[in-house]
């Protein structure tokens, strides 16, 4: 029985690699290590950090193929310090007779204990073995720090579409993989593409299981003809339905726009279904956190001004996090939203002042508004008859801000809905005493 077409299809040389192309760059110390450079800058051990799909285990792979290196592999998952201990004596018995480097790939470092690392740092400073260890969770947590500073830490990212879609129509022609037995529809592609989320490996699992489904599909007495593999095919393999959507196109405006608006409408069960849509269709989270941003001020204001402070949270943490835990805060920012009491008054606010400016409207700063910080100004007036609002009562007196054709300008008119509701009284108050006695009336 073959190997797992994602195993066939592992690269053997650097040029295969999809992706990771600034951690591979020429002259890059992953890319010396992996060509096995020599002179005075020896080799040093990688911690390879990234999402799974990314290309770890198969750079481990390139690292051991450099010429006198003996590879040797082990899961965090199932060894202990015991394994790690013999394989310290097989990489001593490999230098001492045959002048032979180990390479030791350790899958999920992250699941070693403080102890079990410990037993590999002699090992590690003295070069017995090269360590390329693998994990998805940040190092500096979850990797002791004498290991970290013995050892180059690689970042490595999930790949892009194109990237995916390479791996995949290499797969379909290489007689490592599908041989040109199968042709893929385009519809499928794209299905398994958006299901990668950036990881080639899944990309070329469900290839492999959708091939075996349009496989069985084929008719007795043409089993030699190229076999076509159908969305529905690709659907039925990995039992999710193709998303209709298009990033990059009508789809993608239209869902975006149902977003918002259901948000905008208060509607909480349709918010989330558009939220879901676009996560599900391998929309990137962080447009679907701009959108919430946005949505927060132009919708919700200062109806509720804390969805800002939720939204904009939201944003960083998708950053940091990503999917798949990243719907789960963007699902809390959508809630806060589409729950909160609707102000759009800064908005339309905003946009008010914005026309009257485009229209040429507002004169000169008024003489006592104007800076006064520098010699000559109060000879122009500049500062005179300024009353500071501090010593005024409660920090508010009567003065003149607006230019003179802009006296009776009001942009700002606050709705009686959530906290904006307390807002209108005092604004409404602020402004009687602001512009109760005005310059020459």
């Amino acid at each position: 029985m073959q190997p797992p077409l994602a195993v066939r299809m592992r690269p053997s040389t650097i040029e295969e690699v999809r992706g990771q192309a600034d951690v591979l760059r020429p002259g890059s110390p992953l890319r010396r290590l992996i060509e096995g450079s020599a002179g005075a800058a020896g080799p040093l051990s990688a911690i390879l950090w990234g999402p799974p799909g990314t290309g770890k285990t198969t750079l481990a792979h390139l690292v051991a193929q450099a010429a006198g290196r003996t590879f040797v592999e082990l899961s965090a998952v199932t060894a202990g310090v015991k394994d790690v201990r013999s394989v310290m004596e097989q990489a001593t018995r490999e230098r001492s007779l045959y002048g032979r480097q180990t390479v030791l790939f350790l899958d999920e470092i992250h699941r070693f204990s403080k102890a079990q690392q410990d037993a590999l740092l002699p090992s590690v400073e003295n070069r017995l073995v090269i360590l390329v260890a693998a994990t998805t969770e940040n190092p500096s947590f979850s990797v002791i720090a004498p290991l970290l500073s013995r050892s180059m830490l690689i970042r490595l990212t999930s790949l892009d579409d194109t990237q995916v879609g390479e791996v995949i129509d290499q797969a379909l022609t290489d007689e490592r993989g599908l041989g040109g037995q199968f042709e893929l529809e385009t519809a499928a592609r794209e299905h398994i593409i958006r299901i990668a989320g950036g990881d080639a490996r899944r990309s070329l699992t469900t290839l492999e299981a959708a091939a075996g489904v349009a496989l069985d599909g084929v008719a007795a007495g043409r089993e030699g003809e190229t076999v076509v593999i159908t969305l529905e095919a690709a659907e039925q393999a990995v039992d999710q339905a193709a998303v209709r959507y298009d990033k990059t196109g009508d789809q993608h405006y239209d869902v975006a726009s149902a977003f918002i608006k259901s948000m905008r409408g208060s509607d909480v069960d349709a918010a989330l279904h558009y939220l879901a849509r676009q996560l599900e269709a391998g929309e990137d989270p962080r447009f679907i956190a701009r959108r919430i941003v946005i949505s927060a001020s132009e919708d919700v204001g200062m109806g509720d001004p804390t969805a800002l402070q939720t939204a904009v949270a939201a944003l960083h943490a998708v950053a940091q996090i990503g999917m798949p835990e990243a719907r789960i805060i963007l699902a809390q920012a959508v809630v806060h939203n589409a729950l909160a009491p609707k102000s759009n008054a800064a908005y339309s606010g905003i946009n008010a002042a914005i026309e009257d400016v485009r229209a040429g409207r507002g004169g000169a700063v008024p003489a006592h508004l104007r800076g006064s910080g520098y010699a000559g100004a109060a000879k122009l007036g500049h500062g005179a008859g300024y009353r500071y609002s501090h010593d005024e009562p409660n920090a508010v007196g009567p003065q003149q801000y607006l230019p003179d054709d802009l006296m009776d300008a009001e942009y700002y008119r606050p709705t009686d809905r959530g906290w904006e509701e307390r807002l209108g009284p005092r604004w409404r108050e602020l402004r009687a005493i602001i512009r109760g006695i005005r310059p020459g009336r």
